[in-house]
C-alpha cells in the first residue's frame, strides 16, 4: 500500500490534455493568460476540464495519491446528459413562472444587489476585504431568478440612473452575463462564476478620482492612462480575496482586451483572449452604450448592436456578438418603443420565431400625450396591424418610466 504522503515529491506535472475527471489539482504550472487558481481540489467532470482548457491553462500539477477512481467520480458527479442543468436547459424556452410573479422577487433582489454594490465599494475604500460568500450568495440568487424568468431582471436592468452609473453598470452587466451564459448553455457553476465576475469587474474604479470618472468632456492622454489602471487595481483587490475563482479573475482582467490587440492592460490578441474575456468585452461595451453617462447620452439597443457588429471585425468576437444579439433579441426586453399607431410601451416578451414581432405592453399614447389602458399587444398576431416604429427615450414624452413600469407590470 502506498504511503499517505502529500509532500511535493509525489506531485506530478501533466499537460492539460492529460487531465481527467477524478484527478486532484494542486496548482497551475503553466498558462498563457495569467490566471490564478485560488484553491486546489478535485476535477469532477469533463466539462470542468474543458473549462480549464478554455481559460488558457496549459499544464497543471496533480497529486496522484488523491486521485479518485472512475466509479467514485460517478457517485459525486452525475453524467452531463442526466444533470439537472441539462434538464433545465431543455425546458428553458418555456417560462417557469410568469413575468409578473417573478418581477416582485426580482425587484427586491435588484435593490439588495445595488445596496451590496454600494457596501462593497465602501468597504474597499476603507481598506476592508470583499466578502466573497456574501457577494456570491447575491449573484447566485440573480442566476436563480434568470432561470425562473430572465425577463424580470432584464426589464429592471433597463431602469437606470446616471448618478449611480458605476454601481448599476456592474449590476446590469452581471444580469446580462448570466442571460448570455445561460443562452450559451454553460454549466450552472460556470454561469454563477461569470455572473460574479461581471458583478465585480469594475471594482478597481473605486480608487480612481471622481473628477476623472465623472468628467463630462474628453479625457486627456494622462487621464485615460489613469482610467486604465482600474483593471490592475481590481485584480489586486480580488487576488487577496479568498474563494475567488480563475473565471472571476479572467472576466475582470480581460474585459477591456480586444481581438486586434488594441485593448488593455496587456494588449492581448486573438486566441490570447479567453472566451470568458470575449463575452465580458461584449457585455461591458453594450451596457455602457445603452447607459446615460456624464459625458455621453445612451443609445438605443439596436444602435448598440450595430456598433458591436461594425467593430467585431477588429475588436469583438463576431460569432459571440451574433449569439449575444440572438440572446437579447433585436428589441431587448424592457426597451421602450413607439408603435405605428402612436402607442408607447415596453417590450415584455421576445418572439424567437419572429424577432421583430415581440409582445409589447402599451400604456401611453404619444398622439394624445396621455396614459391609456394597459394592454399586451402581440405583434406577430395578424389582428394587430401595429408594428414597431422606433425605439424612444422616456424624456421624449416626459414619461416617468419607473412609475409606468411598476404600474404596467402590476397590472
Amino acid at each position: 500500500m502506498m504511503p499517505s504522503d502529500n509532500s511535493s515529491q509525489n506531485f506530478k506535472e501533466i499537460p492539460i490534455a492529460q487531465l481527467r475527471p477524478g484527478m486532484y489539482v494542486k496548482s497551475i504550472s503553466y498558462q498563457d493568460k495569467g490566471f490564478i487558481l485560488k484553491s486546489e481540489g478535485y476535477v469532477l467532470s469533463v466539462a470542468k476540464v474543458m473549462q480549464l482548457k478554455e481559460a488558457g491553462i496549459k499544464k497543471v500539477v496533480i497529486d496522484p495519491l488523491k486521485q479518485k477512481a472512475a466509479e467514485e467520480v460517478d457517485k459525486v458527479m452525475p453524467s452531463i446528459s442526466s444533470s439537472p442543468l441539462t434538464k433545465l436547459n431543455k425546458v428553458g424556452r418555456k417560462k417557469v413562472i410568469s413575468l409578473e410573479d417573478e418581477l416582485k422577487q426580482a425587484q427586491a433582489l435588484y435593490g439588495n444587489a445595488k445596496n451590496l454594490q454600494s457596501k462593497i465599494l465602501g468597504n474597499v475604500q476603507a481598506d476592508k476585504s470583499v466578502d466573497a460568500d456574501e457577494v456570491r450568495e447575491t449573484t447566485d440568487a440573480m442566476v436563480d431568478s434568470i432561470f425562473r424568468n430572465q425577463d424580470a431582471l432584464a426589464c429592471l436592468s433597463r431602469l437606470r440612473s446616471k448618478s449611480d452609473y458605476l454601481m448599476e453598470h456592474s449590476l446590469n452587466c452581471s444580469i446580462l452575463m448570466a442571460i448570455f451564459a445561460k443562452h450559451l448553455k454553460f454549466e450552472r457553476d460556470v454561469i454563477e462564476q461569470l455572473t460574479l465576475g461581471a458583478f465585480l469587474h469594475d471594482i478597481g474604479k473605486v480608487f480612481l478620482p471622481n473628477d476623472i470618472l465623472n468628467k463630462p468632456t474628453a479625457l486627456s492622454a494622462k487621464e485615460e492612462g489613469i482610467i486604465k489602471t482600474h483593471v490592475a487595481l481590481g485584480a489586486k483587490i480580488l487576488e487577496d480575496t479568498p474563494q475567488i475563482s480563475h473565471i472571476v479573475m479572467t472576466v475582470l482582467r480581460e474585459h477591456h482586451e480586444r481581438l486586434d490587440g488594441s485593448g488593455y492592460p496587456k494588449a492581448l490578441k486573438g486566441d490570447e483572449i479567453s472566451k470568458f474575456g470575449r463575452m465580458m468585452a461584449i457585455v461591458d461595451s453594450y451596457d455602457a452604450m445603452i447607459s446615460d453617462r456624464c459625458y455621453q447620452d445612451a443609445v438605443h439597443p439596436v444602435n448598440a448592436f450595430k456598433t458591436l457588429i461594425q467593430e467585431s471585425a477588429t475588436g469583438y468576437d463576431e460569432e459571440l456578438v451574433e449569439k449575444f444579439i440572438q440572446c437579447l433579441g433585436v428589441y431587448p426586453v424592457g426597451t421602450l418603443v413607439q408603435l405605428n399607431s402612436g402607442k408607447i410601451g415596453l417590450i415584455s416578451e421576445l418572439n424567437k420565431a419572429k424577432p421583430t414581432h415581440p409582445i409589447v405592453k402599451v400604456f401611453y399614447n404619444s398622439r394624445l400625450n396621455q396614459a391609456i389602458a394597459i394592454e399586451d399587444i402581440d405583434l406577430s398576431q395578424s389582428k394587430y396591424k401595429d408594428q414597431i416604429d422606433k425605439c424612444i427615450r422616456p424624456e421624449e414624452f416626459n414619461i416617468n418610466l419607473l412609475s409606468f413600469f411598476k404600474t404596467a407590470f402590476e397590472h
